[in-house]
């Protein structure tokens, strides 16, 4: 009788043991994300990503939404929380802390602006979320706020125009000539608006015939950009060059510009430098009323995808990681084409 009830002893103290592990005794904290996604939540085995993008605003936000789509599908073993933030930060910030109750494994986001992201970032830090940047930059006190960025080198691509623009003019012996800039802005205050805004100021300084008249915010959407267009005509009958910081708002240029009664592109009045390279800048190019676009790589879905598999394995990631670029003139828009992605 003593053996067994020592036996029903020693199985209650088993028994007692494995009930008070499986509390939490000697469990992760529950801002450890790497030790909690093995619990598998309502997602199973799949990595919950949250994704606020801007807005829909452009074909090239159109492309980079697809990218993200296409890539964080089930397939591929992902859950994507889709947020669509209609150009406000507000709905972004609200989206971030949507994801942070929703207990996701990495938030991703596309930011309306650089600036009012501490508070909120700093809440997904404590909820030990890994924040990814794509597209924008953003300016935050603590770089440890996000963990990486993906994008474009916006100031660069101000440069790049600023290149283009020159060789051009000299080209078609035009160098010596005073030369009339308007410049086509985007929502001030990103990322995209400020590099390239910034960089091709930058390098115009150093050819002191070129004068930019004005600079206005189209606010990367064609209607927009057709609007300020036409107020420009009005005010400045002498505009050579349109700089467009995006290609719908360069679209909106050209409709301005033909409704007024004069030309654009390679045989036209205006030169029209813009920016993205989406297919449909390379149409415009095509039919002569566009003379270049400085690209911008939308397609940061499998970039991010890499940096989530590094993290995943424990692995370390850049901070910072630049996407490969290219200038697009007319001449060669045809040829080139065929081979793009979007």
């Amino acid at each position: 009788m003593k053996k067994i009830v020592a036996l029903l002893i020693t199985i209650a103290m088993v028994f007692s043991m494995v009930a008070c592990g499986s509390k939490g005794g000697d469990s992760p904290a529950s801002g450890d994300k790497s030790a909690s996604k093995s619990d598998g939540a309502s997602s199973g085995d799949l990595i919950v990503v949250g994704f606020s993008q801007v807005g829909a605003e452009s074909d090239w936000r159109t492309a980079n939404t697809e990218s993200m789509k296409s890539t964080f599908t089930k397939e591929n073993g992902y859950e994507l929380i889709f947020d669509d933030a209609q150009q406000k930060q507000e709905n972004q910030i609200k989206a971030v802390r949507n994801f942070i109750q929703q207990d996701v494994d990495y938030i991703v986001i596309a930011p309306v602006t650089e600036t009012g992201w501490d508070t909120v970032l700093q809440e997904a830090k404590e909820a030990g979320i890994p924040v990814i940047i794509v597209d924008r930059m953003i300016d935050v006190s603590d770089d440890s706020l996000f963990t990486a960025w993906v994008g474009s080198n916006f100031l660069q691509e101000g440069y790049d125009a600023v290149k283009w623009l020159a060789e051009y003019l000299e080209k078609n012996g035009r160098k010596d000539e005073q030369i009339n800039i308007v410049t086509l802005q985007g929502t001030i205050g990103s990322s995209a608006q400020i590099g390239r805004t910034d960089g091709f100021a930058e390098k115009m300084a150093a050819y002191p015939n070129w004068t930019m008249l004005e600079k206005q915010t189209g606010e990367f959407t064609q209607s927009k950009g057709q609007e300020v267009m036409e107020s420009f005509l009005k005010s400045y009958d002498d505009i050579d060059v349109v700089v467009a910081e995006n290609d719908n708002m360069a679209f909106g240029a050209i409709d301005a510009i033909k409704a007024a009664g004069k030309t654009c592109g390679p045989n036209g009045d205006i030169i029209i430098i813009s920016f993205d390279a989406v297919a449909a800048a390379f149409d415009a190019m095509i039919e002569g009323t566009m003379n270049v676009s400085i690209e911008c790589n939308p397609l940061h879905g499998p970039r991010v995808a890499e940096i989530i598999k590094k993290l995943e394995a424990g692995q370390t990631v850049d901070k910072l990681q630049y996407v490969e670029e290219g200038v697009f003139p007319a001449e060669t828009a045809a040829e080139i084409k065929p081979t793009r992605a979007y």
